[in-house]
């Protein structure tokens, strides 16, 4: 008899999106992305950082003061790597993040063919981007849902 225990699709995805966050050298906010195809397979996975010429320890990670001052310029969003990542088309495939997706990751995600969002927290609900991106998501009919990873015991 096989065993019961084992975790779901989901789990599973939305858990190698989680481990990817863990690389993200932001001291705010880790966020990863895993992206499958429509046969179950990974074919893409990002965390937010720099673009890997730059050095993490030569550019700003804070949140506050003049842009150019802010990590915000600098920083590639763990979905945007995720795309760049993939080893084949995203075409129909779905993607798994750990944050919902801004409004530039989102029209990144609709480009390139994500018919499926799957996404753990929301904590910028209702903030412009998040309207925005909200509104591309349904206009371009992709499947919106939110799925909370809970807790995954790893035993051998």
């Amino acid at each position: 008899m096989k065993r019961s225990d084992y975790i779901s699709w989901d789990q599973y995805f939305m858990g190698v999106a989680s481990l990817s966050a863990l690389r993200s050298k932001d001291p705010n906010t880790q966020v990863g992305a895993c992206i499958i195809n429509t046969d179950k397979r990974i074919i893409g996975i990002g965390y937010n950082g720099l673009p890997q010429q730059l050095s993490d320890d030569e550019f700003p990670w804070t949140k506050d003061g003049d842009l150019q001052d802010t990590k915000y310029p600098y920083v590639v969003h763990a979905e945007a790597n995720a795309i760049l990542n993939a080893t084949q088309s995203i075409k129909n495939g779905v993607c798994y993040v750990t944050l919902f997706p801004c409004h530039e990751c989102t029209k990144l995600l609709i480009q390139s063919g994500i018919k499926e969002l799957v996404y753990q927290e929301n904590k910028y609900e209702n903030t412009p981007s998040n309207v925005a991106a909200m509104r591309m998501l349904n206009a371009a009919g992709v499947k919106i849902r939110q799925f909370h990873l809970g807790q995954i015991e790893i035993k051998p």
